[in-house]
Parts: structure tokens; sequence; C-alpha cells
């Protein structure tokens, strides 16, 4: 089969998956856009850079030309690819994966696909608890049922994703599961016992001491005030807990300040790339992610793959599909004391190597890749009848 791939920019965690679905088609990812350095740190990111990983390597991929006004992948208007009609009726293409649908681009790939007669898919990770103002929920709940139905099927990512076609009406037999996923065997041959000391000696970290990571942009939708309260609590209980964060942002000041004024010891890593990441992973001993809203938590899926368990918020997306009770956790957000709880129960009792592994399976790549073979054949099979009604 012949898959064209609609994407707003290289993304680090979505470049597995492009190389996953290569090896399973004849698959050309298009990206509307190209994120400059300064635009990574204007995402959050606070500090400018390239990742050091080759984001395009390993399958087929063109930059269409974005003639928006102000280009920018944050923005409906700030992709704008006219051509990819053209490239589309050029490659032959049996279906269209659109990587969303909140940018201009995918709007004009998806009437250019449906003119052609190309089957259309679409894979999302929204969720009904993001929080969004009541004048957009109502006007979403009047548009989205027809236009949702515009795609030949509907890929999501969990639970909470699957609930949010539903909650609007599309069709459950069009619908199929294609997880996040990251390079799981990437990810655990970098997060090596000798990794995990190198970094804690250069840390000064105690070998019995434990060690909860924040990864990520810190800024106050991550919430790492309430990581610090936690530990400030699992430490007056007796446990020894430290705090790792791997991310700059505009809270970081204010997140070290806090630590030193409740006696919690925090080694702040500053920006870690790609490459460094799993180091990190392996020096600590869970990741938490504390976060106010997340569609998914990508960086779940990477601890997950280091062995390392996780603790998230209720509000994260993931949460329900990683909230096993012994691998994965789940608090409310902003309670500080039931992080604290759920700290000090991961700690107490960590989970096996294999509990971990179970828990990591679930979001393989080869799944994703298994959601997409379903929902194309679905597609294309429901396209072609379209068109088959269409002719004299």
């Amino acid at each position: 089969m012949r898959l064209a791939v609609l994407a707003s920019h290289p993304v680090q965690y979505q470049a597995p998956f492009y190389r996953a679905l290569a090896r399973r088609f004849d698959a050309h990812v298009f990206f509307a856009h190209r994120a400059s350095p300064a635009e990574q740190a204007n995402a959050g990111f606070a500090t400018p850079f390239e990742w050091d990983v080759d984001l395009t390597d390993g399958y087929a991929h063109s930059f269409l030309r974005n003639v928006a006004r102000l280009p920018d992948a944050s923005r409906f208007a700030g992709c704008d690819t006219p051509e990819i009609g053209a490239r589309l009726r050029a490659g032959g293409f049996d279906a269209l994966l659109l990587m969303g649908w909140h940018l201009k681009s995918y709007m004009q790939g998806l009437i250019a696909a449906r003119r052609l007669g190309v089957a259309t898919l679409v894979r999302g990770d929204s969720h009904l608890w993001t929080p969004r103002a009541r004048a957009k929920a109502l006007a979403k709940r009047a548009l989205y049922p027809p236009f949702l139905r515009l795609f030949d099927a509907a890929l999501h990512v969990g639970q909470r994703s699957r609930d949010y076609y539903l909650h609007y009406g599309y069709p459950a037999d069009r619908l199929f599961h294609a997880p996040h996923a990251v390079d799981a065997a990437w990810f655990a041959a970098r997060a090596t016992q000798e990794a995990r000391e190198r970094l804690r000696a250069e840390c000064a970290v105690a070998p019995q001491a434990r060690v909860v990571l924040f990864a990520g942009k810190v800024v106050a939708a991550k919430r790492p005030l309430d990581l610090v309260a936690a530990v400030a609590r699992a430490r007056a209980q007796g446990l020894d807990v430290q705090i790792m964060i791997a991310g700059d942002g505009a809270q970081l000041s204010e997140t070290v300040a806090a630590a030193a004024a409740v006696g919690a010891p925090l080694h702040a890593l500053g920006f870690r790339n790609q490459t460094q990441m799993p180091q990190v992973y392996a020096a600590s001993d869970a990741l938490v992610l504390p976060s106010a809203h997340e569609t998914w938590g990508m960086v779940v899926n990477e601890a997950l793959a280091c062995g390392r368990p996780v603790v998230v918020s209720d509000t994260c997306g993931c949460a329900p599909d990683v909230s096993d009770g012994v691998a994965g956790r789940a608090f409310r957000m902003g309670d500080a004391a039931r992080l604290a709880q759920a700290l000090e129960a991961t700690m107490a009792a960590p989970p096996s190597a294999d509990a971990i592994a179970r828990l990591g399976a679930k979001f393989s790549l080869e799944t994703a890749v298994d959601g997409v073979a379903a929902a194309a054949g679905r597609a294309c099979a429901r396209s072609g009848a379209a068109m088959a009604a269409l002719r004299p």
C-alpha cells in the first residue's frame, strides 16, 4: 500500500513511528514546516537548540513549501501548504494519514485527498480532560460530529483519546488503536547501570538515595512545584528521596528556590538532548509527571523503556492506560499529599523489571503500526465504496 503521511514538522517523538511505518508500507512523510532553534526555545524549552538525532532518517520524506505569512507550527494559519494536492496526485497514494486537524495544512490535505478519492486516516491524542472555555466546548459539540466523519478511519492513542472520538459521535467500527510509542530498544540499550552510576556520581547522589525525575519544560502547566511539595512530605516521613530535573523553562528558578526552602535536594541538569536522556532515566528511580494537562506524556514511554516506574497526574492523557498500581500510578492533579503517597508506595515496593516491561509493551511501535494497517484497510474499503457510488 502506498501511504502518505502529513505532519506539521519533524518531532522527536514521532520519528520512530515514521520509521516503523516505512518498514510496513510504501510510505512518504510530508512536513508542512521546518522549526528553527529559536522556535524550539519559544515553545517552552527556553534554550535554542537542534535535536542531536536525525529526525528525518530512515523514511522517505519531503518538506512542502509553506506559504504562510508567519510560518509557525503552533498556529492554524502558520502551516499553509497548497501544493499537497498536487503531491498526492503525483504520488499515486492509496491513503493519507493526517497527524491531526489543527492546522490549515491538514485541512488542505483532507480536502485534496477526498477530491482525489484517496482514503483518509487521522491520528489524534486530544481528550476531554483538557480545559476549554464553555463557548468553545459548545461549538465543538455542534461542529465536530459531522467534521470528524469526513475521515474514513481514526486512530486513537489510548482510552481517553478513544472516548474523545466517541463523545463526538465517531463510529466505533472506524476507530483503531495506534498508541504513542518510542524506540524502546534504543532507550533500553543506553540506560545502563554504568550510565546510572556515572551521572549519580556527577551529581553527588549517594547509591542508597532515591531519585525522582522531572523531565520536560519547567513551566507552570507542568506543575513542578507540586513535585517539590510532595518530596518535602515524603522526606518528612523518613524517605531519603531527591529531585532531578532534566529541562529548562520559565519556572526553573522558582522550583530550585522552593526546593531549597524546604530542604529537598534538587539536581537541575538543564536541557538535555535526546541522546543524553537514557542516562538521565537510568540515574533516577521513578519518573513523575505532575502536569495540569498533557495530551499524553511521551516521557512516560521513555521512562518505561528505560526500566523506570512512573507516577502521573490524573489529568495526563496517559493516566488510565499506565496506572496499573504496580509500575504506574496516578494521583489527583495538584494534590501533593496523594503524590507523596504514590512516591512512597513506589519506593517501598519497587516494581520488578518484568512488571515495568509488561506495562511498556502495551505501547509498542509494532502495535501502533498494526493499528495503522487495520485502519488503512478499512479506510480504503470505505473510500473505494464511496467513489464507486458516485460513478454513473
